[in-house]
């Protein structure tokens, strides 16, 4: 059953307003409970303060409903202190949550705290900070991994790289907290459904991001919304109070609601560093290999997700690239893309487009749960299908499409490369004769014919889809009709230890095909960071109209 919540921003020893403000909302609202964040009590240091503490413990300040608090970022008054000690409670319906603290309420929601500040700078002999004290370490930030998971958690520090990826406005001459990687390791470990801080004077609600799925849930996508309230005062214009509605036994999403992003936060850190051989080969959109064999170096784990530059959790991964978010997918823009915006003067952007599983596996087959497996596949070929009506429409029938993946039982994450090409050197069958001569040329085995729409093959392979639109001009039904205004054939290159494969091998084709061998290697063609973003804002507006991801 769903529960009525309300979260109060830093109180400061306001109390008898505050609570006074509650007792009047419960009236018509019937919260289940409400939760302070940041500083109940302020530093007291004023008689007005010191009377208003006095008002709470003797009862002449009610609490109208369970009401559940933290450290900010001043300590906890004496008085307070003493009364939790004896009686567990500061006064009927105020509870403390603790420093580090968690706690299943009778509705089965379950809260965790981390309040304070992070102490950096303890020596390794050092005694760990007390409960009360608004300071704590990272083993206290740890210690709440073994939780496993949280419905609600409370910081008064803000996660570090929380703003990534957001476009939500902060309020004009504002500083914006210093954010704190173990809150964001608390954060990424727990996925609580919902995040609450105040260490900033002002309100800040973050566009909600999906966690990626797990190997114990590969479907799910845990969703988190960052929630930063203001101060309470009777002047302010900031929002300092917010109500929501939870249900603990609701299921986790399946798929990303429209706004949201990926997660912002970094991996959490483990022992083991990430690989710097590993991040030197495989960066975050195309891969170089040497035709000469590298010297032989002692061989480390491939990459995790938090490794991996095509995994959504990687805290590097180019959020401005990120064109559409599917359920089991999504499309990027390519770094270092073959074309260039002038190359396909029907689209005036590359549209060099990867379509990247969710699912960190080297291949298809490989993704254990099979329908996952089938789901991703399928998804991934919608992508390309919608990929096909983009280019039908824009570019009138004149341009199709080589798309290509290398599956390898050894590689780190599957993925597909969409290029456009005209349709005049496909129809005539110029594209596939330079995929057979180039494989010819490098004495690789020959490509053989296969099914266009097969999800895995045996073995490690290298596969080439190649599609041309019919020749009539694009009008409404070739918009929807998918890949039945066209033609296509898939060609498949088994791949074996007995012959170096060339990663670049489709790139270097296609550069050659469309005279544009001066830049087989994307590292040559990096764009700025301005650059990139107006390719892919340009390609999400051609694609919109296409894009399935944004249908309700």
């Amino acid at each position: 059953m769903a529960s009525k919540i309300i979260v109060v921003g830093n109180v400061n020893c306001a109390l008898r307003e505050v609570f006074t403000r509650l007792a009047k909302l419960q009236v018509k609202q019937n919260f289940s409970f409400a939760i302070v964040v940041g500083d109940l009590f302020g530093d007291c240091s004023s008689e007005q303060e010191l009377d208003e503490i006095s008002g709470l413990l003797q009862g002449n300040i009610a609490v109208p409903l369970p009401t559940y608090f933290t450290l900010g970022s001043r300590p906890l008054p004496t008085r307070v202190i003493e009364k939790i000690e004896a009686d567990d409670e500061v006064c009927p319906n105020l509870y403390y949550l603790g420093k580090r603290g968690t706690l299943k309420t009778s509705e089965g929601i379950r809260l965790a705290a981390l309040g304070g500040e992070l102490q950096s700078n303890l020596t390794p002999d050092a005694k760990t900070t007390g409960k009360y004290d608004p300071h704590y370490t990272e083993s206290d930030a740890r210690a709440l991994f073994g939780i496993h998971n949280a419905d609600v958690l409370i910081t008064n520090q803000w996660p570090k790289g929380i703003r990534t990826g957001s476009k939500v406005p902060l309020p004009e001459d504002t500083t914006v907290p210093e954010g704190v990687q173990c809150v964001a390791d608390v954060c990424s470990t727990l996925k609580p459904r919902y995040h609450f801080s105040s260490s900033a004077d002002f309100f800040f609600e973050r566009e909600p991001f999906f966690h990626m799925p797990t190997e114990d849930a590969p479907d799910a996508k845990p969703l988190t919304r960052f929630i930063n309230l203001a101060s309470y005062s009777k002047t302010t214009k900031q929002k300092w109070m917010y109500a929501f509605t939870l249900d603990p036994k609701a299921p986790i999403p399946t798929s990303v609601p429209v706004g949201a992003t990926v997660t912002p936060l970094a991996a959490v850190a483990t022992k083991r560093g990430a690989l710097q051989s590993q991040k030197e080969s495989f960066q975050r959109f195309a891969r170089d290999d040497s035709h000469q064999r590298p010297r032989k170096r002692a061989k480390g784990p491939p990459p995790g997700p938090g490794e991996c530059f095509f995994c959504l959790s990687n805290p590097n991964i180019a959020t401005h690239l990120i064109t559409s978010i599917g359920n089991e997918s999504y499309l990027t823009t390519a770094k270092g893309p073959l074309p260039t915006p002038q190359t396909f003067p029907y689209l005036g952007f590359p549209s060099h487009i990867l379509i990247i599983p969710f699912t960190h596996s080297p291949t298809f087959s490989s993704i254990p749960d099979s329908d996952s497996r089938s789901g991703t596949y399928n998804e991934m070929q919608r992508y390309r299908s919608s990929l096909h009506a983009m280019l039908r429409t824009r570019a009138k029938g004149e341009l199709g499409a080589v798309t290509w993946e290398v599956s390898r039982g050894n590689g780190i994450h599957i993925h597909w490369q969409f290029l456009p090409a005209p349709a005049d050197i496909i129809r005539n069958g110029l594209v596939e004769a330079a995929f057979k001569v180039e494989a010819e040329n490098l004495k690789y085995p020959k490509f053989e014919t296969t099914s266009t729409d097969e999800i895995t093959q045996p073995g490690d392979s290298f596969r080439v889809w190649i599609w041309a639109p019919s020749k009539q001009d694009a009008d409404a039904e070739a918009r929807t009709s998918g890949e039945k205004n066209g033609s296509e054939k898939s060609l498949l290159l088994p791949l074996s230890p007995d012959f170096r494969f060339d990663l670049q091998f489709g790139r270097r084709v296609m550069a050659k095909l469309l005279q544009l061998e001066k830049r087989i290697n994307w590292k040559d063609d990096i764009q700025s960071k301005e650059e990139e973003t107006t390719d892919a804002e340009a390609f999400k507006q051609a694609f919109k109209e296409f894009d399935f991801s944004l249908e309700e």
